[in-house]
């Protein structure tokens, strides 16, 4: 289907658009519309990169709204736009190699429920959409525009980016000058015949009659029916504009955000300082990707205040592509949400302008500023230069030293397995993109623990104990240090010994220094001295989910309440989610447990002690036509865990998956409600039984009640429903075949949903606020998107 004018989508959007600077098709992840009583905010999830839609309406418009939230993209895709009930979104064509494909999606209340294709070619190198038209740029450079009759637009222009307004169209030529030019039916129209004559632009942006455009100084053009004033005391870069009805919102090179106009609305008090990815415009209201955790937000209009601004937890960031094709450096994090060696790449537009102080919103004298531009990166370029000379002298000094300790430590050790640990492993603290796990000394660590005395132990790990420390600069942690339990052996067993701890150890610094999730405990450092090993973590003043329920009198407010124990649940699931479907390569835990289950001082729940853990392949699938593509590990592992959490398929089979860690959390939820240990002995028994085999059979005969932990208040009637829904749910994890079980996402979604019930649930990735509908069984319910 070559491009014409073939009839796309009905709409009318305003939204930013990036020109040249951005280079090549940038992924349009947000996309705001509105119709006559429906809002839709649409971005690309970061799970499986399809579109997420999010909508407010009214009782006019049930079906469109249902439409937009259920629909969903088989195919990963690149670019959307959409407005007035309809959404068009680019992915890659199935059929033809190299080219695209463009479907439709009518979300009015008469439309059809199925997508249309409008258009397969060449890719597209930018998308825009207004009026009831949508209009993109071809590789080639050639503008088309669909659904728009008597448009003559010459096929000899080329355009590096293109903005739709009403009834008018401005894009950006390809060359130098990039000069704008506007073409609409109506050539008196203000918005095309007040474009700018001369200049040289890259980045445009349409919304109702009016346009405006960012030169490459960095000065601001509006022009049409009542554009918006700018303030001409405005001095900083700006890198992307977001235009709305009554105003102008401007994306900085230091990823902030400032809004000009009479009437716009400014990003809240919370998020006015806040460093953002990409901006958008709808209407009165704006939205932005977060760059600390990739969250959407909006604000301004009727739709978004300050108890509804987060739309989506987390959304992709941009186009996953090969690391070796980013010029401008990798987002930081980006590489966990995209497949083995992809990654999203840093806008050039925020790298370059950064040395930019002089550029502004305001015309300027744009020769002078260009010429301060490339001194300042030439300074830098040499500053790097003798920066990285003197890092490359460094690095080889200290790995001689290094390969001179490590060599003395072996010969003490009687050659045992040397572990090799970098100083700096990455990312691994949830203060942000970028941390690093410190090294510490061990005479820092003796000091901080009173020379790791009884009085400060406070538990036992995987391969040692636990102590409770103050580091110099007043931080309190967890201190778990191996203990070389092979003094007490035969001179056989201590090189096992010796293995055992170091497997350990490294699979317990190798798992979470790449984990950064806030149900995940916090790694803050590691010593691998003398040949000790010692890791330091963030101190969990609340202590074990398992010592709250069973060795605590009495029992502390979050535990003592159905809400409570729902929410650390909740945590708890969201961070073994985190390890299975987010990290790279994935992570199974394989000792999920109470006692693993730590809580900090707000009572947020975190999956600690991964001294068993295992990274998987994903290229190997656990279960025929299993979607999760849950693989196996990527080498033969021992049997290992706790009895009574252990899957009983993984003990008796070896066949060790992510369901493995699914059964063990549903033991986990049975503990929760019935508030029983794993094993113990009850009234009807005279041997003790398993937690399993105690509460399912109450679950499946319908008498959840009797399985209920005792020294609670009896539920509400809301509470009672949500914990007869996870009850059904802990029977589904713990059934005997893995490949039955759900996986950790389904459960997260359950738990969300039964929160949702108790009327006391955070605020989910549905986002719709809507009291859930709950159904007998945990898994009948989870699939709520339609893959037309």
């Amino acid at each position: 289907m070559p491009p014409s004018s073939s009839s796309c989508c009905p709409s009318s959007s305003c939204c930013s658009r990036r020109g040249a600077r951005r280079g090549g098709l940038r992924a349009l992840h947000l996309r705001a519309g509105q119709g006559d009583a429906t809002t839709i905010v649409c971005a690309r999830c970061c799970r499986r990169r399809r579109r997420r839609c999010w909508s407010t309406s009214t009782a006019r418009r049930p079906a469109a709204t249902t439409r937009a939230r259920r629909r969903t993209v088989l195919a990963p895709f690149a670019a959307l736009a959409g407005g007035e009930d309809f959404l068009c979104a680019v992915g890659p064509s199935g059929e033809r190699a190299g080219d695209v494909d463009m479907r439709w999606w009518d979300l009015s209340a008469d439309g059809g429920s199925r997508s249309k294709r409008v258009y397969m070619g060449p890719p597209l190198q930018a998308l825009s959409s207004g009026g009831y038209r949508v209009c993109g740029v071809l590789d080639s450079g050639e503008l088309h525009c669909w659904r728009w009759r008597g448009l003559n637009i010459s096929r000899d222009l080329r355009f590096v980016a293109a903005a739709v307004g009403d009834g008018f169209v401005c894009g950006i030529l390809k060359g130098t000058p990039a000069s704008i030019r506007c073409f609409g039916n109506d050539t008196a129209d203000l918005a095309v015949a007040a474009a700018p004559a001369d200049g040289s632009f890259d980045v445009v942006a349409a919304c109702g009659h009016h346009a405006c455009a960012l030169s490459t100084t960095g000065a601001l053009t509006c022009w049409g029916l009542d554009p918006p004033r700018v303030d001409a005391a405005a001095t900083a870069g700006y890198a992307a504009l977001a235009l709305g009805e009554a105003g102008v919102c401007g994306l900085r090179t230091n990823f902030t955000i400032r809004c000009f106009g009479d009437g716009v609305a400014h990003p809240p008090a919370g998020l006015a300082h806040a460093q953002f990815l990409d901006v958008r415009a709808q209407g009165r209201a704006f939205c932005g990707v977060l760059m600390a955790n990739y969250s959407l937000v909006c604000w301004g209009g009727a739709e978004f205040n300050a108890t509804n601004r987060l739309v989506f937890g987390s959304v992709m960031p941009g186009p996953c592509v090969p690391m070796s094709s980013c010029q401008c450096g990798v987002l930081p994090g980006s590489a966990n949400l995209c497949d083995a060696g992809r990654c999203v790449c840093v806008d050039c537009a925020f790298e370059l302008n950064v040395a930019r102080p002089s550029a502004s919103l305001v015309p300027g004298k744009g020769g002078r500023s260009r010429r301060t531009m490339w001194i300042a990166i030439a300074a830098a370029g040499g500053a790097f230069l003798v920066f990285f000379a003197a890092l490359q002298l460094a690095l080889v000094l200290w790995c001689r030293r290094r390969r001179r300790r490590r060599r003395n430590e072996q010969d003490t050790s009687g050659g045992a397995q040397q572990w090799l640990m970098p100083p700096r492993l990455g990312s691994s603290r949830s203060r942000g993109p970028g941390s690093v796990v410190e090294h510490f000394t061990l005479d820092m660590l003796h000091a901080a623990t009173d020379g790791f005395s009884d009085d400060s132990r406070i538990g036992t790990g995987s391969f040692g104990s636990v102590y409770r420390g103050t580091l110099p600069d007043g931080r309190e942690v967890a201190i778990k240090r191996a203990e070389d339990s092979a003094k007490a052996s035969s001179s056989a067993a201590r090189p096992a010994r010796r293995r055992d701890r170091e497997t350990a150890f490294n699979s317990e610094l190798t798992a979470l220094a790449r984990a950064n999730h806030k149900n995940i405990v916090c790694l803050l450092g590691c010593c691998a001295d003398s040949g000790e090993r010692v890791l330091v973590y963030e101190f969990m003043a609340n202590g074990t989910l398992h010592d709250q329920l069973h060795s605590r009198s009495p029992m502390a407010a979050a535990v003592s309440s159905w809400r409570g124990r729902l929410t650390i649940a909740l945590g708890a699931a969201r961070g073994i989610e985190y390890m299975h479907v987010y990290a790279v390569p994935p992570i199974i835990h394989r000792d999920v447990k109470s006692a693993n289950i730590l809580l900090d001082d707000a009572w947020t729940a975190k999956i600690a002690d991964f001294g068993l853990s295992s990274v998987l392949d994903p290229s190997a699938g656990a279960c025929s036509g299993d979607g999760d593509g849950a693989g196996v590990p990527q080498e033969p592992l021992y049997t290992g865990g706790t009895v009574g959490y252990m899957d009983p398929e993984y003990y008796r089979l070896q066949h060790l998956t992510d369901k493995s860690d699914v059964y063990s959390f549903g033991v986990v939820l049975l503990e929760l409600m019935s508030g029983c240990r794993v094993v113990q002995r009850y009234a009807e028994s005279v041997t003790p039984k398993n937690v399993v085999e105690f509460a399912v059979p109450h679950i499946l005969a319908d008498d959840v009640a009797r399985a209920l932990d005792p020294r609670l208040p009896a539920p509400t009637p809301d509470e009672a429903e949500a914990l007869a829904y996870v009850g059904y749910l802990a029977a589904d994890c713990v059934g005997p075949v893995g490949c039955d079980r759900p996986s950790m996402t389904e459960v997260v979604d359950a738990l969300e949903r039964a929160l949702a019930a108790c009327g006391a649930a955070p605020l989910s990735r549905a986002g719709t606020g809507r009291r859930p509908v709950l159904s007998r069984s945990g898994t009948d319910q989870f699939d709520l998107t339609d893959t037309d």
